[in-house]
């Protein structure tokens, strides 16, 4: 790292600690010797699945999402929490939940930080295909209400086009498709 661009944090104060996210505010050294001040949020880490079905479907779900107040379409994804040992076992449990699927194929496509400027979340996008029934579903997270759809990739673009598609990782994983389907 090229230290002409280095900050020191000075101090650093939690402001929230939830389930999600634990939130601070650090008063950091620039390399220039002013101070200046950084709003934190701390993150465990988070998956996403682009999950093509054999005849040749993305798997999106819509949903509610409270920041935005609207439904959203997104492709699956979830934390890495306690319950898993790495990002694969997310995907697998992530793909289980929610879609009652699993997968005889998952590949990593990329690695990624969500919101740079002020989160330290990095979300791992994967590649999910040879999906199947799940042969023992587990319970689905009681605070969500997601309806699956499936959209081809002329879909898909009809549904970018008309801006219906404002998710990063989910705009990140159409693209992929995209890049996909010309090679």
């Amino acid at each position: 790292m090229d230290e002409n661009y280095r900050e020191t944090v000075l101090q650093e104060d939690e402001r929230y600690a939830g389930h999600i996210i634990r939130v601070t505010e650090q008063v950091v050294a620039l390399p220039d010797g002013r101070k200046a001040h950084r709003d934190i949020v701390y993150h465990s880490g988070a998956i996403a699945i682009l999950a093509l079905t054999d005849d040749g479907k993305m798997i999106l779900e819509e949903q509610w999402r409270a920041p935005v107040q609207a439904k959203t379409l997104e492709i699956p994804a979830g934390k890495v929490d306690n319950r898993d040992d790495n990002y694969l076992d997310t995907v697998q449990r992530e793909l289980n939940e929610e879609t009652r699927l699993s997968a005889d194929h998952i590949e990593k496509i990329a690695g990624f930080y969500t919101s740079i400027g002020f989160s330290d979340e990095y979300m791992e996008l994967y590649l999910a295909t040879g999906l199947h029934p799940v042969e023992h579903a587990l319970p689905q997270d009681d605070d969500e209400s997601i309806d699956l759809k499936y959209y081809t990739l002329d879909e898909m673009n009809q549904l970018f086009s008309a801006g219906k598609l404002n998710d990063a990782k989910t705009l990140m994983a159409y693209f992929y498709w995209q890049t996909l389907q010309g090679k």
